[in-house]
This record gives structure tokens, C-alpha cells and sequence, in this order.
């Protein structure tokens, strides 16, 4: 494709969807002359996940641009990265993205003829880059090498001296791998918060397991700022399709295909997109994307790859417990929490216990959640019915005698011989799904999954309070939507549960 390309069509092709381009003028002189060459890095580290289709997208233009694309596989710089990868795994690793790589490629149907995969040890071990590191420490300065490495090194209590060479490594690839250009992000970690702060979805994951991650992610009706379902369209499927179909009951006015993505952003942050079926629409297409790669994957040799770049932790030896290294205490913050509005589309009395009622919540979701309360004494069904609630969403599901409850339904209580509760209520003309949060964390993202062990929940509440003015508070501060404060009715100075 890239030969048919004007210089200028390739460069269009090269810089879209680009945050910077810098060193533009030098790249189109180039391009008159003769096909780029760009390279692209990555620390063999972790396992590979959905949001590496991010930048594989971007090296889809390059290499439909024309350009010849090198790929370095890190792992000199994985191991000094506070040696998240030890050197005896390095080599299986550094296979494993290889293979992966190259489906996620085949899989967006790129050409592979102009893409090469180095490693970094071919050359960093060599006497002629031992020396070049040498002058380099010798020209630059702790400050600027600190500076630099504060966006790619993970930022620990007590540094390691590998911290500081990290970003003089990098500086030095270009020239060793001769090409005229290298890709990257201004903080590489920020792409992905689709995948590791909310969804974990693996390559390999089965179509069920997508289905269960995707139903956590956070997606909250109209917020199109903290979105990462939003980000994934905008950054992966839109680039790669110049296209995005939502799929939804004709009821719902039937399937509609976008093909600009500014204006499936602006039909969600007006809610005429419900966040389940952007989720479900998702889905669908990242499946399809996700097939072939666990097709290749499904081979008896990659198999055997899988698991021994990755072994499983819980098939390990145990290590000789002591005090870890660099390790800091898990900050217990109410962002944590995910906290939604919910509207009870349904209330029942549990077939097996007379004091609970067995909910069906709607919280912005595909399909409304169960959910189990103990508030038959205390709340009249009708009144329950059609509510506007607030549920706590990432609690492990549990079974309340013999039904499994996928969240809690918050509530003012007052002790004492007459024990009262009520539902909180969330501000008037709230919508089913839309987070709430303590003012002031509001940009944090909640845990996937609340650990029972780590009693994060129960710490939290411990602060929680009903204030003078009936406004629900953690540490005196309110619980907030975007359009105003939680409340309850009548009983000042309760708890919440």
C-alpha cells in the first residue's frame, strides 16, 4: 500500500492520531527521498494485554505508510526496571512478545515484509555501546537523567542506580538501531488504563472472561472524561475500522454505525448511548479482534511458551517471607470504592428467609444486578420499587442464604431499641450507573474487586456519618454526584451501611 502513497499521504498516515510530532520538517524531507525508518520499544515485562492494540494501531500506519519498522524488545531495560523480569525468564518472554506481536499485527491485517524484532542484549552488551554509556554518563547530569527516567521508571522509595542509566539506554537506540525516527508515548504507563486499572483483560482471555471484565469496567453515564471503554473506541477500534457500530435492541432505536468518533462521544455524554450497550458493542468487536490471536495461541508449542514465560504464581514455590523491598502500605482511599446510582427495576422477598428482600438493580450496566438487602423490617416494598438507590458495586459477589448478591445497597441506620433505616438517595435526576464519589477523589479509579482480607470497605466505613444536614460524608466530607449531594431523609447523625 505504501508504495502508491504521495509523500504527503504517507506523512497524514504516519502522524494521525499522534499527541506530538516532533522533528515534523525532517520527516517530510525524508519521505521524498525514501521510506521512513521508525522504531518502537517494549520491556519484556509483563504479559501483553488489550491496550498494547494502541500502539500496535499506530505501527499499523507506519508499515501501511511504507515505512520500515523495527521492534526492540527491551529486556536489558526490563530487568534494570526494578528488575521486573528476571534475566532466567528474559529469553521465553522476549519469544512470547514476538509471537504476540505478530498476531495482534495479523490479526488488524498488516503486512509484516518491512517489520524486524531486535532484542536489545544483540547489542547493548557490546564493547562499542559499553563506551558510548560511558561518555554519556560522562555529558549528562543526575538531574536531567532523573528528570528523564521519571516517565518511564517506576518510582520507588529508594531508587536503584539502573534508574538513572535507564534513560541514557534509550537515547542511545536510535542511533545504534539506525533509524530516523522512534515511537513512544510521553508517559508510556498512561495508555493503558483501559486494561490494567480497569479491566486486566488478557489476549488470550475465553469470550466469557471478556464478558465478566468488561461488565466491571467503569463506564458511567455521560462521563466521557474518565472513560476507558471510551478510550479503548477512540484510540483502537475507531483508528483500525474508521468505524463503530452500536449494537442495541430496535427498542432502543436499533443498531446505529458512527463514523467519526466525536460523535459517539457526544451521543454518550448526552445518554442517548446507554453505557451497556457501548460495553456490549465492545465486546463484539474486541472478539473479534481477540479470535485469531487465541486461534495461533491454541497450539500445542505456544502453549508450552505461555506458561513457561509465565508460570503461574500460584503453582511457585513459596519465597522465604521477609520485609519487602520498596514496598509501600496500600493507601485506603474512598476512591476504591465503586460507588453507583442504581434504579431498583424489581423487589421480591427472598424464598428462604423472611427479613431479606431479593433486588434487581439497574447500575448503567448490560444486564441489572441482584442484590440481596436486609430491609423487609425497615422499608416497604413499594417504596423500594422504581427507586433511585446507592449500591456499592465491587464487593465479591456472595450468597445470602442460597442467592448470590452482587453489591450493597447503602443505607442511613440509627441504633437503638427502634432501629430505623433508610436508603441514601442520590441527588434528583441522577441516572442509573453514574459514579458517586467523596469530593475530592473524584479522579481515582475504584478496585476491580474489593478483597475480603484487606477490609478496605469496612475501614472506609468506619468514617462514614449522616451530617446535621442529612448529607451523607466520609470524614465530614460529602458523598457527591455530579449533580449534587447524597442525602437521606430524616436520620441525622446515622451511620452507613
Amino acid at each position: 500500500m505504501g508504495d502508491s502513497l504521495s509523500p504527503e499521504e504517507k506523512l497524514s498516515l504516519i502522524t494521525r492520531n499522534l499527541q506530538e510530532v516532533l522533528g515534523e520538517e525532517k520527516l517530510k524531507e525524508i519521505l521524498k527521498e525514501r521510506e521512513l525508518k521508525v522504531y518502537w520499544g517494549t520491556a519484556t515485562t509483563g504479559k501483553p494485554h488489550v491496550a498494547y492494540f494502541v500502539p500496535m494501531s499506530k505501527i499499523a500506519d507506519f508499515l501501511k505508510a511504507g515505512c520500515e519498522v523495527t521492534i526492540l524488545f527491551a529486556d536489558l531495560h526490563a530487568y534494570l526496571d526494578n528488575m521486573k523480569a528476571p534475566w532466567e525468564l528474559l529469553e521465553l518472554r522476549t519469544s512470547y512478545y514476538e509471537n504476540v506481536i505478530k498476531a495482534m499485527l495479523e490479526s488488524i491485517g498488516v503486512p509484516l515484509e518491512k517489520l524486524r524484532f531486535i532484542k536489545g542484549t544483540d547489542y547493548q552488551l557490546s564493547k562499542e555501546y559499553t563506551l558510548d554509556v560511558y561518555r554519556l554518563s560522562s555529558v549528562v547530569t543526575q538531574h536531567d537523567a532523573k528528570k528523564a527516567g521519571a516517565e518511564v521508571v517506576k518510582q520507588v522509595e529508594h531508587p536503584l542506580l539502573s534508574g538513572l542509566l535507564y534513560p541514557g539506554l534509550q537515547a542511545l537506540d536510535e542511533e545504534y538501531l539506525k533509524v530516523d525516527a522512534q515511537f513512544g508515548g510521553v508517559d508510556q504507563r498512561k495508555i493503558f488504563t483501559f486494561a490494567e486499572k480497569e479491566s486486566k483483560i488478557d489476549l488470550l482471555d475465553r469470550k466469557e472472561d471478556v464478558k465478566k471484565k468488561l461488565k466491571k469496567a467503569f463506564c458511567e453515564p455521560g462521563n466521557v472524561e474518565n472513560n476507558g471503554v471510551l478510550a479503548f473506541i477512540r484510540h483502537v477500534l475507531f483508528p483500525l475500522k474508521s468505524e463503530f457500530v452500536i449494537l442495541r435492541d430496535e427498542k432502543w432505536g436499533g443498531n446505529k454505525t458512527y463514523t467519526a468518533y466525536l460523535d459517539l462521544e457526544k451521543d454518550f455524554a448526552d445518554e442517548v448511548v446507554h453505557p451497556g450497550d457501548l460495553k456490549n458493542s465492545v465486546e463484539v468487536a474486541l472478539n473479534k479482534l481477540l479470535d485469531p490471536i487465541r486461534e495461533k495461541f491454541n497450539t500445542p508449542a505456544l502453549k508450552k511458551l505461555s506458561s513457561a514465560a509465565y508460570p503461574d504464581p500460584s503453582k511457585q514455590k513459596p519465597a522465604v517471607k521477609g520485609p519487602a523491598k520498596n514496598s509501600e502500605p496500600e493507601e485506603v482511599i474512598p476512591s476504591r470504592l465503586d460507588i453507583r446510582v442504581g434504579k431498583v427495576i424489581s423487589v421480591d422477598k427472598h424464598p428462604d428467609a423472611d427479613s431479606l428482600y431479593v433486588e434487581k438493580i439497574d447500575v448503567g450496566e448490560a444486564e441489572p444486578r441482584t442484590v440481596v438487602s436486609g430491609l423487609v423490617q425497615f422499608v416497604p416494598k413499594e417504596e423500594l420499587q422504581d427507586r433511585l438507590v446507592v449500591v456499592l458495586c465491587n464487593l465479591k459477589p456472595q450468597k445470602m442464604r442460597g442467592v448470590e448478591s452482587q453489591g450493597m445497597l447503602l443505607c442511613a441506620s440509627v441504633e437503638g431499641v427502634n432501629r430505623k433505616v433508610e436508603p441514601l438517595d442520590p441527588p434528583a435526576g441522577s441516572a442509573p450507573g453514574e459514579r458517586v464519589f467523596v469530593k475530592g477523589y473524584e479522579k481515582g479509579q475504584p478496585d476491580e474487586e474489593l478483597k475480603p482480607k484487606k477490609k478496605v470497605f469496612e475501614k472506609l466505613q468506619a468514617d462514614f456519618k449522616i451530617s446535621d444536614e442529612y448529607i451523607a460524608q466520609w470524614k465530614q466530607t460529602n458523598f457527591m454526584t455530579k449533580l449534587g449531594s447524597v442525602s437521606c431523609k430524616s436520620l441525622k447523625g446515622g451511620n452507613i451501611s
